[in-house]
């Protein structure tokens, strides 16, 4: 791994990507590894907006301005902790631009997936409010993040030790760092790569 981004070390990080890439999960993951505190995007959507969802109607750019605008606000505010995990698909270049205007030094953790994986993926939640018929308008409105400053690529189909263990090492390399050099202290073995804290 290229060590500019290896060492990028954000005080926030957006876990985004299409529905069904594991946003939720791996967020939850990753602010358990690192001690920060998790924020769900979806949590932030206005009830119109989720009732749109739900019917399979897509949201439009309106729809989301004042949901990014929420999120902004979350991102700008002093944080509770050490630092912060916000789940939040992020699909545009305009929608990253605006969040990253709220704190600049932000990082984004995209959980690439392809369009079959991402419908088998929602078709299997059970009681989400997201519609599956609305998959083909996530890939539709993407805009990769690849090439863009602070931006961390990562194949959600990757096991979840592997996935945190790759966040915890860009977002916080000294904390990985000791946690690999040094056993476990509970237990005195080295830790897997579920167990970095």
């Amino acid at each position: 791994m290229d060590s500019a981004i290896s060492y990028f070390a954000p005080q926030a990080i957006v876990v985004m990507g299409v529905s069904g890439c594991g946003k939720s999960s791996v967020g939850a993951a990753c602010a358990d590894a690192l001690g920060w505190t998790l924020h769900e995007g979806d949590t932030y959507h206005s009830p119109e907006s989720v009732a749109k969802m739900r019917a399979g109607t897509p949201l439009t750019d309106a729809d989301r301005a004042g949901w990014l605008d929420r999120l902004a606000d979350l991102l700008a505010s002093p944080p509770e902790g050490a630092g912060r995990v916000l789940t939040c698909s992020a699909l545009r270049r305009r929608y990253r631009d605006r969040l990253r205007a709220a704190a600049p030094h932000l990082g984004f953790v995209f959980l690439a997936l392809d369009y079959d994986a991402a419908l088998a993926r929602v078709q299997s939640r059970a009681g989400h409010f997201f519609s599956p018929a609305l998959v083909s308008n996530q890939f539709a409105t993407l805009e990769s993040p690849v090439g863009e400053p602070g931006v961390l690529v990562l194949d959600a189909t990757q096991p979840m030790a592997d996935l945190v263990a790759a966040v915890v090492a860009w977002a916080a390399p000294m904390q990985a760092a000791a946690a690999t050099a040094s056993p476990h202290p509970t237990t005195g073995r080295d830790p897997s790569p579920g167990d970095i804290a």
